[in-house]
């Protein structure tokens, strides 16, 4: 019989239960809940709320049930409600009428308000602990191509030259912007909602203060009605996932334009690759679509949160047992992206050949040929132009500004001399552009080194 059934007189129908129970995904926060009821009962136990020898006992009940769990003797019992009436039969069961003293001064809804922040809590760190691996991962791969010169596009055309260590530091700041949002949700959700019970408190004599110190919690939340109806720490941790999962679906978009024979830029490591059932010269960057097709599915898990939110009024409602599939979700497909996607990437292959190759035919460096005519005292406009008709004229001719006689400069200008094939060298175009959070080797390098300053002061947990 439930532990709720004294309102009622007769049992729940089958398959209403079945519809309502959460136990086959909430059990996952076993841990989280067993910990907060341990410390429960201890500040029940110190506030004389109930007898300090219950308190102990219930309290060495629970830590047996966590070791029975974690060593397989314990299993799950599928017919239950949730994780919480769980652990509590299993605790009144082994200890009579103490297991049922644990419930005493809280309801089910701060209970789970309590293991979903707790819970969330850890994951923030593990997923922060994922990305941070990854933003060296990408600073390594800089420090050893600061001189590999590369295409940098806008409207996937040809547009400046840049290196490949310019490029993959753009995402490195993205993604350190993505432990940033991390970073403050775990620091929104460290409130302890325990002792706001149903709704409205209650008339026990709690310290809420102790509770939240026993797990660790920075404070306690401040309305109980809030407490237990909110759930912003699931939304706003599903928010910074998506925008972290949007991050590395358009790195992995350009990487598999990349890996494409039109680009051949990089080639993956076998081990991260897939093949063709019938074209065997295939080799297919899978792991890379499938981390932009999961975008579109963390995407859902944020809607569905929003969406379920959106007209609940205070204060519980059976709606919000929905949050849990969608925040859990959302962070079991960031974790398995990027702890595949890190290992792909650092064992990949940079073709710097190539890359330098597709910078030097895509007229890259009229810019910095405008640029030359400026600096010569000539109105940009008018450099502009003349650097239009230079492309065009190259295009003609079949030929590159670099390989362009200087005959054909002069025709369009008497200002061009020899040195302006020095300053429109790939490798002058990027060293020159040595402007903080430029691509030229030395603005990387400082980049890189403020980077890992703010890196430092990020606190990642356990």
């Amino acid at each position: 019989m439930a532990m709720w059934a004294g309102r009622f007189s007769k049992e729940i129908d089958p398959a209403v239960n079945d519809f309502n129970s959460s136990v086959s995904f909430d059990s996952r926060m076993y841990r989280q809940d067993i910990k907060g009821s341990v410390a429960h009962a201890v500040m029940l136990g110190e506030q004389g709320i109930i007898d300090k020898t219950e308190s102990e006992r219930i309290v060495s009940g629970l830590e047996g049930i966590l070791d029975d769990i974690e060593s397989g003797k314990l299993a799950f019992d599928p017919n239950a409600e949730d994780i919480h009436m769980f652990v509590e039969q299993v605790l009144t069961e082994r200890l009579g009428d103490t297991g049922k003293r644990l419930h005493t001064a809280r309801s089910r809804n701060d209970q789970v308000a309590l293991d979903i922040k707790y819970y969330l809590k850890d994951e923030c760190d593990e997923i922060m602990r994922l990305t941070y691996e990854l933003i060296e991962t990408l600073i390594t791969t800089a420090e050893q191509h600061y001189d590999t010169v590369m295409p940098g596009y806008t409207h996937l055309q040809r547009a400046q030259p840049v290196t490949f260590a310019h490029h993959i530091m753009a995402y490195a700041q993205m993604l350190t912007r993505d432990l940033g949002r991390l970073s403050d949700c775990k620091k929104r959700m460290d409130t302890m909602p325990l002792g706001s019970c149903a709704l409205a408190g209650t008339t026990y004599p709690l310290n809420r203060k102790r509770t939240a110190e026993l797990l660790g919690f920075g404070d306690i939340t401040y309305n109980s009605l809030d407490g237990v109806s909110d759930r912003d720490h699931c939304i706003e941790l599903a928010s910074a996932i998506s925008i972290l999962m949007m991050h590395l679906s358009r790195f992995s978009e350009e990487m598999i334009m990349w890996c494409s024979w039109e680009f051949k830029f990089i080639e993956l490591d076998d081990a991260y690759s897939t093949g063709s059932s019938i074209m065997p010269q295939k080799k297919n960057p899978d792991v890379t679509e499938l981390i932009r097709g999961k975008t579109g599915r963390v995407y859902g898990d944020l809607m569905t949160l929003l969406s379920m939110m959106k007209n609940l009024p205070l204060a519980y409602n059976k709606d919000m047992q929905e949050d849990k599939e969608a925040i859990f979700d959302a962070c079991d497909t960031v974790k398995l992206c990027l702890s595949t996607f890190t290992p792909m990437f650092s064992t990949m292959t940079v073709l710097k050949e190539n890359m330098r190759k597709a910078a030097a035919r895509g007229f890259i460096n009229a810019t910095d040929c405008a640029d030359y005519l400026v600096k010569k005292g000539m109105p940009f406009r008018d450099a502009y132009k003349i650097t239009g008709t230079l492309v065009a004229r190259c295009i003609k001719l079949d030929t590159t500004l670099e390989e362009l006689p200087l005959a054909e400069y002069k025709k369009l200008s008497p200002v061009f001399e020899e040195d302006v094939y020095k300053a429109i060298s790939l490798d002058e175009c990027v060293m020159n552009r040595n402007v903080d959070g430029g691509p030229a080797p030395e603005a990387v390098a400082r980049q890189i080194e403020r980077l890992r300053s703010v890196l430092g002061g990020f606190e990642i947990g356990d």
